[in-house]
């Protein structure tokens, strides 16, 4: 597991959720894939929805969205809540940043993001 240090690879397949999910190391028995969130009309809405959601979340994003996606997170469903960002799944510059909300924001603030990009959200722990 990734907890023991274990480098996973995964095999690519028809969607780049799964590899996602799977090297994010947050729970893979229940999700739900949201796929882009609403640029704009609906956008807090649902965010405000998924702050409650158990499950583990998925959604695509764009790398020019990423920070200010990630920072919007930190305000739904707190800085702590841990996230990974993958991009560029398969690919020679694939990479995957598991931490806080406050980490892998951190960590994409000081880049030029490019790629693919897909967000797996940790869900609300269970009597929070």
């Amino acid at each position: 597991s990734i907890q023991a240090g274990l480098l996973i690879e995964c095999l690519p397949g028809p969607t780049a959720f799964v590899p996602a999910l799977i090297k994010s190391g947050l729970p893979a028995d229940r999700f739900v894939f949201e796929g882009f969130l609403p640029q704009k009309k609906g956008r807090q809405t649902l965010l405000k929805k998924l702050s409650d959601e158990e499950r583990t979340m998925i959604i695509y994003e764009s790398p020019h969205r990423l920070l200010k996606t990630l920072q919007q997170l930190g305000e739904y469903f707190g800085a702590e809540r841990r996230i990974s960002v993958s991009r560029e799944l398969t690919k020679m510059f694939e990479e995957t940043v598991n931490g806080t909300e406050t980490e892998v924001t951190q960590h994409f603030a000081q880049k030029e993001v490019k790629g693919e990009i897909v967000v797996v959200i940790e869900g609300r722990p269970k009597g929070s």
